[in-house]
């Protein structure tokens, strides 16, 4: 399978919006919006990142979208977010991906952050460089509780 990164096109923010509400990936993701159905906020959450310095990726499996990636935040203090369509988990995309992203962005420090218990994420996160540095807690919207955290660093 051939994973490749290219910018988000207007056509991606459908595919974006019904990954979004996948009740398990949202449940797995934790830190999601209030109201995952509203597209409205989903529009303008997109338009201000894509109007950002953020760089912001759709990830393409064989051609076909199939999840995103991002670097966002100031410098020093940025992160790394990716989502993969729950149909696509297991197959090494996300850590595809994620590799590309790096390479794209060469930045460090970067950080990332995962639900405590979502150990799909946490892997990627550590084959590609990520290492844990802290243990925190918030509330997560899609659990509609307070859950653990995962911050990783990744260094130059």
């Amino acid at each position: 399978m051939e994973i490749a990164l290219r910018p988000v096109h207007d056509s991606d923010l459908p595919v974006f919006f019904r990954q979004l509400n996948d009740p398990e990936a949202l449940v797995m993701a934790a830190f999601t919006p209030k109201d995952p159905q509203d597209r409205d906020a989903f529009d303008a959450h997109w338009e201000r990142i894509r109007a950002s310095t953020a760089v912001n990726r759709a990830v393409l499996a064989d051609g076909d979208v199939v999840g995103s990636a991002a670097v966002y935040g100031e410098p020093g203090e940025r992160e790394v977010t990716y989502w993969i369509d729950r149909a696509y988990w297991g197959r090494g995309i996300a850590t595809a991906a994620l590799r590309a992203l790096l390479a794209e962005v060469p930045e460090r420090p970067l950080f990332a952050r995962a639900a405590a218990d979502n150990a799909g994420s946490l892997r990627v996160l550590e084959k590609c460089g990520f290492r844990a540095t802290e243990r925190t807690s918030g509330f997560a919207q899609a659990r509609g509780a307070e859950i653990e955290e995962v911050v990783l660093r990744l260094e130059g």
